[in-house]
């Protein structure tokens, strides 16, 4: 039997021909990815942002020179502050916060020795509440920088624990003067505040609490969209164990992807962005890559080919173009490793590795549980009976000279000048050929609506901390709130200045800024360390807005003298992280866009098709950002869709869904286009090639759409705006680019460049025919028997009964005990030496394959219960594994099951 070659033909078959050394490299791929979930989400930091930049600069410095850290502030509300009880008690509250291990300082308005303008910021303008501030104190190894030690080899893993180390022991210190504070509300109501209430916030609650609730939004996202997705996946493939491959390999890229943050994590700092992301690209590319193949492998078992030859065929193909689009994705992410932002530079290197692992999962996983499966995989039924009907009507046109069939075969073969094909037949091929007939309008009227979609992006301005981004469900963002509304308190001044001076002569140099327009405070001044002092101030109207960057900009123009200093505050660090990604953007950009259009001349042999692609993704992206500024900026739709409106979008938001919506749209153009260029290489014009093509890969391409926007549209579901702009960013990007943008624009301006998609200059022919990747040929199916001519009058042609029956409930139970009895297979079938031997009609049913869906089901569930912490995995346990107790059951009982079903089967009946 002849084979289709190749690296990725014989990937797939080592690993379909030895499954189980390769399901249980997975495996213990999963379990190390579900031990690493927990070390990477209490990793998450709240910062972003190069050392380079002045801003961030000037938090090193205070680290390093500062023996305080971060401040915890307690809001006492609903108290009567003139009350000598609650004086009283609030100073023995101090008291006992003072004691607590961790903690530096304990201010509050019952103080000796506070100035009047202090004792008024500290208490509410209705006197019906008072503030605790708690300083923490900076560990010891963090502020002489004793992390560093161990030489080149182990300075970094060393700096990294003891980075862990301190984060561990701030976290304590803070769940400790949390729960002191909170209790402090009984002592209150027993001194007659019987509507006090205390609420916790500051920058280190609101960072553990932020980080708490990424990975509750994480894993909600998940639980609710992995099960949603298997249903889909079941009404498309027609069964559950087709369906199940696509999402398996989404579990495992999940688990593999807490891996590789992890590994990074001991490099660099990431946030709560670059997980969101890393886990969406992760489940979005193993389900389209795992359809893709699964979809091939039953088209080549429906043409006619056994299982093992069908999956030759089908990784030889699809398996090349998951391969193609792999690189693309990660080429496109590439641009993300030129900023010098360390954040972005992780997000980039983790997208680009689990781009790549999402690679290898599908293609050696897949080919694995496609081994154990396949004889439960039925080919593809609408491209069976497709197959059949022209086969029984070229059958009967053979016998009936003037037949109908024929004759209509006939003279659409000539009015096309191409073979008549099932492909030219379907709601893509129709649709395409509609594009076909009139491809200017319809490359104008969809140009003109995406530019207008696109509109809003010119309104779109950025904030890199809005509070309207963070759910008021956070208890320490609804304390934020209070500090600006009732205590007229910023929780952090706009503008910080750091300088190696003492707090009166930086006072001296504040004066100047007091009566600046739009300054409407200055703090005084406060030594933060020997020789180092801070300062204060606040501006009016948007803290990150034009007047507050302009006074950043002054500032910095006019230091104070005697030493270095340094400005930071959110303006300032906004102004950074823009100057910086404006002056690499360019770069990014022009590595993205060579490293593509190499890809795509590698795959296509033209320079023209990688051009228009970059262009229709671009006006793509323009379009979604739109509609994203439309929703988030102008609320359009917020509120029945329950998400939060902003002033403006973090930068880092937008490079990522730049970075990510780009590589997935140049993913569905690699679908498209590697089934085209099949039917190219094959002789076929371009206008044959782009309907046959999308007739193909339409449908793979739009359900792949569906699938990627259910699990986007999973994230919109989470509590916090990042999260919700990432996800519904994603979701817009992958709607119109596998709808309009691939369906409609793509056949359009393909149809009217005709055989000039294919150009590329001489030089560049010759260089694509040595290096170039070019097209599997795969082996031709044999010609079936001639009909014999001697028959004079036609004889009924009895069609097989194919019987594939209804999947049952998904238990172990009904996986054994469905019929495994092989369909009769046609003479007129092709390559019938391709059907695999059947040394009986009746098969075994094997003890392997119950237990290979009943584990990978419950390790499931044991990943989501560990990642959360909470009763969801149990629910998962009695819901996706089996319907209830019955996957605990089954794995006791199933070899007796797998006897009794065998001994069954064997019964004569």
């Amino acid at each position: 039997m002849a084979e289709a070659q190749g690296l990725i033909a014989r990937t797939g078959n080592w690993c379909f021909r030895h499954r189980w050394q390769t399901l249980l490299i997975w495996a213990v791929a999963v379990a190390i990815g579900v031990l690493s979930a927990g070390p990477v989400f209490s990793s998450i930091s709240s910062t972003s942002g190069s050392s380079t930049m002045e801003s961030i600069e000037a938090g090193a410095v205070l680290d390093k020179g500062s023996e305080r850290g971060g401040t915890v502030i307690g809001v006492i509300d609903g108290v009567d502050t003139a009350a000598p009880a609650v004086g009283e008690d609030v100073r023995s509250l101090a008291g006992t916060l003072q004691r607590v291990a961790g903690v530096a300082e304990v201010v509050t308005p019952y103080d000796a020795g506070l100035s009047a303008a202090e004792t008024a910021m500290l208490t509410a303008k209705d006197k019906r509440g008072l503030l605790v501030q708690i300083t923490l104190s900076r560990p010891a190894d963090g502020k002489d920088g004793k992390g560093g030690k161990g030489g080149k080899d182990g300075g970094n893993n060393d700096a990294a624990k003891d980075e862990t180390k301190d984060a561990e022991a701030e976290a304590a210190t803070v769940d400790a003067l949390t729960d002191t504070l909170h209790a402090f509300t009984a002592t209150l109501v027993d001194s007659g505040q019987t509507g006090a209430r205390v609420t916790v916030g500051g920058e280190p609650a609101m960072e553990k609490q932020l980080n708490e609730r990424a990975s509750e939004d994480l894993l909600g996202a998940e639980t609710l969209s992995l099960p949603i997705t298997l249903i889909v996946l079941v009404f498309i493939f027609g069964g559950v164990i087709a369906a199940g491959l696509p999402v398996l390999g989404a579990v495992v890229s999940i688990a593999a992807s807490m891996t590789i943050l992890l590994l990074i994590t001991r490099f660099t700092s990431i946030t709560s962005d670059a997980v969101t992301v890393v886990t969406l690209l992760g489940m979005g590319l193993s389900i389209d890559y795992g359809l893709l193949l699964v979809a091939r492998y039953r088209e080549e078992l429906a043409a006619g080919y056994g299982p093992e030859q069908a999956l030759n065929r089908s990784w030889a193909t699809a398996g090349r173009t998951i391969t193609f689009s792999a690189l693309t994705v990660a080429a496109a992410l590439t641009g993300l490793l030129m900023f010098d932002i360390p954040e972005l530079a992780a997000v980039g290197a983790a997208g680009v590795a689990i781009a790549l692992a999402s690679m290898l999962v599908a293609l050696t996983l897949t080919a694995a549980l496609t081994g154990f499966a396949y004889k439960r995989i039925k080919p593809a039924k609408r491209r069976k009976r497709r197959g059949e009907a022209r086969g029984e009507g070229q059958a009967r046109g053979e016998v009936h000279a003037r037949g109908e069939v024929h004759a209509r075969g006939e003279a659409q073969s000539q009015a096309q000048g191409a073979p008549v094909d099932a492909s030219e037949t379907g709601v893509f091929a129709g649709l395409a050929r509609r594009v076909q007939r009139r491809p200017v309008t319809t490359m104008l009227v969809t140009g003109v609506a995406l530019v207008a979609a696109s509109l809003p992006v010119l309104s779109m301005s950025m904030h890199l901390s809005d509070p309207g981004a963070l759910p008021r469900t956070l208890e320490s963002v609804r304390v934020t709130d209070q500090l600006t509304d009732r205590f007229d308190l910023p929780a952090t001044p706009t503008i910080t200045v750091v300088a190696r001076t003492d707090a009166a002569a930086l006072d001296d140099w504040a004066r100047r800024w007091a009566d600046r327009p739009g300054v409407t405070r200055v703090y005084p001044a406060q030594e933060a360390g020997p020789g180092l002092a801070t300062l204060g101030i606040d501006t009016a109207g948007d803290p990150e807005g034009a007047t507050a960057r302009d006074l950043v900009h002054q500032i910095r123009a006019d230091r104070p003298s005697g030493g270095q200093s340094w400005v930071t505050g959110t303006a300032a660090a906004l102004d950074d992280v823009l100057q910086q990604i404006t002056d690499r953007l360019p770069l990014a950009i022009a590595v993205t866009f060579i490293a593509m259009i190499i890809l795509l001349f590698a795959m296509t042999g033209s320079i023209v098709v990688p051009l228009t692609a970059i262009a229709m993704n671009t006006l793509s992206l323009g379009a979604t950002f739109g509609l994203l500024a439309l929703v988030f900026q102008d609320g359009f739709l917020a509120g029945p869709l329950g998400l939060l409106t902003v002033d403006g979008f973090s930068p880092f938001t937008v490079v990522c869904v730049i970075a990510f919506a780009f590589g997935l749209s140049m993913d569905y153009e690699v679908f498209l286009l590697g089934r085209i260029k099949e039917y190219v290489a094959e002789g076929l014009p371009t206008d044959v090639a782009v309907r046959r093509g999308l007739q193909h890969s339409g449908r793979i391409i739009t359900s792949a759409g569906l699938l990627m926007v259910i699990v986007f549209g999973c994230f919109v579901t989470g509590s916090m705006g990042a999260i919700q702009q990432l996800g519904l960013g994603l979701a817009l990007a992958v709607a119109l680019d596998a709808t309009v943008v691939r369906c409609v624009l793509v056949p359009a301006v393909m149809t009217l460049l005709g055989e000039g998609n294919w150009w590329a200059p001489a030089w560049l022919k010759r260089v694509h025919g040595h290096i170039g990747l070019h097209e599997t040929v795969l082996p031709a199916a044999p010609e079936p028997a001639p009909t014999s001519p001697v028959r004079m009058e036609p004889l009924p042609i009895p069609l097989p009964r194919n019987h594939h029956p209804e999947p049952g409930p998904f238990t172990a139970t009904a996986v054994l005990n469905k019929p495994r009895t092989k369909p009769e297979v046609r003479p007129e079938t092709p390559s019938p030496e391709a059907q695999a031997p059947t040394p009986a009609a009746v098969r075994q049913a094997s003890l392997g394959m119950a237990y290979l869906w009943w584990f990978p089901l419950g390790l499931f569930g044991a990943h989501h219960f560990y990642l959360g912490k909470t009763r969801l995995g149990v629910l998962y346990l009695c819901t996706v594994g089996l319907g209830g107790i019955g996957w605990l059951v089954n794995a006791f009982i199933l070899p007796s099951q797998v006897r009794k079903t065998n001994e069954a089967r064997n019964r004569p009946s």
